[in-house]
């Protein structure tokens, strides 16, 4: 079967400048003032005992909000697939100030849930209307509660347009500026875009090749590194003054509330990945050793290992799709059928071509119930599981797209777990298609480098970034300062196993300078771990799993973390238990890894 490696936008929208488009924008621009008036005007006292008042409004709210999400994802995606359209650019700014306003019109209305007493409340829940919501319901009761007057939130949200999300917006610019200059096999120059560089850079199986990219990539993101560091500044100063002014005075608190998960989550994972971080080191070493290193390089941790007669294993993107498939279907036919699906309609941005932004994503679509993934594609195994990856997120979009918006919003925690679940699927799967154990090396190399970066990469990005909050509560980071936090979380989180690292990486990591949310960072490894539980449930269970697994990506909108996992899972996350048990399963990798490799740095 052959697969576009090209987009489908114009079932949303025919082009960035269609008539549809602007009529939409108009619309809104119309109907959340006017949804607006309506808020201010309802009496919730007058309201009850039904609350059909309140029921129309969150009918509204539920209304507007997927139809500007969908178009959101229309332009923002344009503007992925290509980074210098000025008109895209232009309605992104537009529609920054739609989501505002919208943002606005919700306050009072949420504020209102507080002026209802507490035993009028508990009757409100108990009508059918809103019983469903009761979780969600109760949550944004608890989030009004810290919220300021709706003229001051009013105000923050209008500034945030040009302040918070206008530097966000300044750092997208600037990243579509960086352009790398290389020559191939003939001597001839090409440039390279961000995104294209970073997969040259770190899938390159030549070691110079990594090594002289590396070196323009650190050289093209400190040139500009005092850009990058006030937009960066800048971001964290408008989101700590916006703290200050709730009276939030933990970095962590928005964050974790975000995730729908305890503090004791959070620190019992990370206490439990800092005590076993021995065998990731060791295996650090150990390819160190097979490519003739004492020590790796920051650009060699990703790169492929080759022992004897291998090669690197090949995926064209057809082959990759096909793979994927195969071994989704080994677990959940509604999986693999989703995915060919997925392919077949053209949901899928992977062109590898100058002009588009670095890293990958994958977005909904609520109105289409539908997802669009995006990614610069190369051949190699781990972008088949980045590919895997993205299309878990798209399949846990498709399981909720039937249930009530409002149940639809999950945590940012579990959007990583079907990702991450997929991933694993796939990683698995190429480490049992291995025909030697040259191959397996190879590939096991492949799998084992994803949970490197769960437990190394990831922990780094979470030290930096406390340590950056930390100071920057104080005043200004500078761009020097910035680079040393950075490298000293690195050494930190690898525990000085390399030669070499990345001190301009807060610079290129798209995930800092995030608007919506800080720390975009511990999810990942929360769910990577997370989904290895629920890989272990999937291989005992056998055909009872697929059931077990959907209705647990159900429940993801309308329960907090701990109480997912207790009642999917039968365990407590607030203990190391659960955490370890994950981890001892990618040390039996390692180990493998270790034993077949033994030969080649002793013969």
């Amino acid at each position: 079967m052959s697969y576009s490696m090209n987009w489908d936008l114009e079932s949303i929208y025919p082009n960035i400048d269609s008539v549809e488009l602007e009529a939409d924008l108009l619309k809104w621009e119309k109907q959340i003032p006017e949804l607006g008036k309506a808020i201010l005007s309802w009496n919730p006292d007058q309201d009850k005992p039904d609350y059909n008042t309140m029921k129309h409004l969150l009918d509204s709210l539920n209304k507007i909000q997927p139809e500007i999400t969908e178009a959101s994802m229309f332009i923002s995606g344009t503007l992925s697939a290509d980074v210098n359209n000025e008109k895209a650019k232009a309605l992104m700014g537009r529609l920054s100030v739609l989501y505002s306003e919208f943002s606005t019109t919700t306050v009072p209305f949420y504020k209102k849930f507080t002026l209802i007493s507490d035993e009028e409340w508990q009757a409100l829940l108990s009508l059918p209307e809103f019983e469903v919501f009761a979780f969600n319901l109760n949550e944004e009761r608890e989030e009004a509660k810290q919220l300021l007057s709706e003229k001051e939130e009013a105000l923050l949200s209008k500034l945030a347009v040009d302040g918070f999300q206008g530097w966000e917006q300044h750092y997208d610019t600037l990243v579509s500026k960086i352009e790398l200059s290389v020559s191939d096999e003939d001597g001839n120059e090409h440039i390279l875009s961000a995104g294209q560089a970073e997969n040259r850079m770190y899938n390159h199986p030549d070691p110079k090749v990594r090594a002289s990219l590396f070196s323009k990539w650190e050289k093209a993101w400190r040139e500009q590194a005092t850009l990058y560091a006030d937009t960066l500044n800048h971001l964290a100063g408008f989101r700590l003054a916006d703290y200050k002014i709730h009276s939030i005075d933990n970095f962590l608190e928005k964050p974790l509330k975000a995730s729908r998960m305890q503090r004791e989550t959070l620190d019992a994972m990370w206490q439990a990945i800092s005590e076993n971080k021995k065998p990731f080191t060791d295996y650090l070493f150990r390819k160190a050793a097979l490519m003739g290193k004492d020590k790796l390089g920051w650009e060699d941790i990703e790169a492929p290992v080759t022992v004897g007669n291998s090669e690197p294993k090949s995926y064209p993107f057809n082959e990759g799709a096909a793979f994927i498939i195969d071994n989704f279907r080994k677990f959940s036919d509604k999986m693999a059928d989703f995915a060919e699906m997925a392919f077949e309609k053209r949901w899928i941005e992977a062109e590898d071509r100058a002009g588009k932004a670095p890293g990958g994503y994958c977005a909904e679509l609520p109105i289409s119930k539908e997802s669009r993934i995006f990614m610069t594609y190369s051949d190699s195994p781990g972008e088949v599981a980045t590919l895997a990856h993205e299309l878990g997120h798209a399949f846990h979009n498709h399981v909720i797209f039937d249930l009530p918006y409002l149940k639809q919003h999950f945590a940012m925690n579990v959007a990583e777990t079907a990702s991450t679940f997929a991933e694993l699927v796939v990683s698995d799967a190429t480490v049992k298609s291995a025909t030697s154990n040259e191959d397996k090396i190879a590939l096991l190399d492949t799998k084992i480098q994803n949970a490197l970066a769960m437990f190394l990469n990831i922990h780094a990005r979470f030290i930096f970034e406390s340590n950056f909050y930390e100071e920057r509560k104080k005043g200004l980071v500078s761009a020097g300062r910035l680079n040393e936090l950075m490298e000293e979380a690195q050494k930190e989180a690898y525990q000085d196993s390399l030669a070499s690292y990345h001190p301009s990486f807060w610079a290129s990591k798209l995930h800092f300078y995030i608007s919506d949310i800080s720390f975009y960072n511990f999810p990942y490894t929360f769910g990577y771990l997370f989904s290895l539980g629920i890989y272990a449930q999937a291989l005992e269970s056998g055909s009872d799993f697929e059931d077990q697994y959907i209705a647990l990506l159900q429940d993801t909108g309308s329960m907090n973390t701990e109480d997912l996992a207790r009642k999917h899972l039968d365990v407590d996350l607030t203990t190391t238990d659960f955490w370890v048990k994950g981890i001892n399963i990618l040390k039996e990798d390692i180990q493998t890894f270790m034993d077949l490799t033994e030969h080649y740095v002793t013969k």
